[in-house]
């Protein structure tokens, strides 16, 4: 019985301390996994959309970012949806953002009015579009290390939010 007993306290305190810190935290394990269920075709209809897939002439969608990253976040009750594009481009920030504020306008976008004269931020219904230029600095960060692809000329992500 003392065999059983010496495995089964090891349990019962980590289940102990799971519900006193979700008690004082205010929230429930379940809850953290349920905050994005259902956003399935969220998710889906983000990842489609036109915008991501426009580029400029000679820009290619960068190595390892072949696909769309699409998925849903949540943080503090509040849960959103993503999709991003990483494209690699020989020319210069100018020639992107041009390409942007052109194809953003002609798929029903709007310059964000809270955004900074010099982002590329648009929006669209409940959507926020971001184009941001990518940095060694910045890949470096996001653990993608060294890539000369995208961080001389123009390499950039352009990224498509929306709150669930």
């Amino acid at each position: 019985m003392s065999l059983r007993t010496t495995r089964t306290r090891p349990v019962s305190l980590l289940l102990a301390t799971l519900l006193v810190t979700s008690a004082l935290t205010g929230c429930m394990l379940m809850d953290l996994a349920q905050d994005c269920e259902g956003t399935d075709a969220r998710v889906e209809e983000l990842a489609a959309l036109r915008i991501l897939d426009s580029r400029p002439d000679e820009a290619t969608v960068a190595r390892g970012f072949e696909e769309v990253d699409a998925g849903c976040w949540s943080d503090s009750g509040e849960v959103a949806v993503y999709a991003e594009r990483t494209y690699a481009f020989p020319g210069t920030r100018a020639d992107v953002a041009a390409h942007y504020r052109t194809a953003a306008r002609q798929d029903g976008w709007s310059p964000d009015p809270d955004a900074a004269p010099d982002d590329l931020s648009f929006v669209k219904k409940t959507m926020n579009v971001r184009i941001v230029f990518l940095t060694a600095e910045r890949l470096a960060e996001e653990g993608h290390g060294s890539r000369p692809d995208l961080s001389t000329g123009a390499g950039y992500s352009i990224h498509v939010d929306s709150y669930a």
